[in-house]
């Protein structure tokens, strides 16, 4: 058998505060406890919160806000929300005469198209500007102009 060494018991490790050079004479941010205190807590000062009472319950009000995208309006009928009440449709269409029809009306007058050709523009709809309303509430949504 081997005889047990005379080496030195070792001594405990330093602390973290020596072995990273911290200085330990620093104020501390949270409570050391003094030589006659316990280190579990008591006799230590709570922090502020933990003695308080609990705020009151105030209701909380909350709004739901939907955001839509803006509709762009062209010569077909758009599925959407209607803003005046508030329900999703498809708009119904309806044609009006507009810039577009009476500059091709004047263009065919020029031309000589004086017999009555020239109303022709007026019976063509894809001349004409469109408005888009709500078949519910037949509030005027949104209008598309060709010029």
């Amino acid at each position: 058998m081997s005889a047990p060494s005379t080496n030195p018991v070792p001594s405990a490790p330093p602390s973290y505060e020596e072995a990273m050079g911290i200085n330990v004479n620093y104020p501390h941010p949270y409570p050391v406890p003094g030589p006659g205190q316990k280190p579990d807590g008591k006799g230590m000062n709570p922090p502020p919160h933990m003695g308080q009472s609990p705020p009151a319950n105030n209701p909380i009000t909350v709004q739901t806000v939907y955001v839509q995208q803006p509709v762009v309006f062209y010569d077909r009928p758009v599925q959407m929300c209607c803003p005046s009440c508030n329900q999703v449709i498809v708009t119904r269409l309806s044609y009006d005469s507009g810039a577009l029809t009476w500059l091709s009306c004047g263009g065919l007058c020029l031309l000589g198209c004086i017999a009555g050709c020239c109303l022709i523009p007026f019976c063509i709809d894809a001349l004409k500007d469109v408005d888009h309303t709500c078949p519910k509430c037949n509030a005027l949504v949104g209008s598309y102009k060709r010029l």
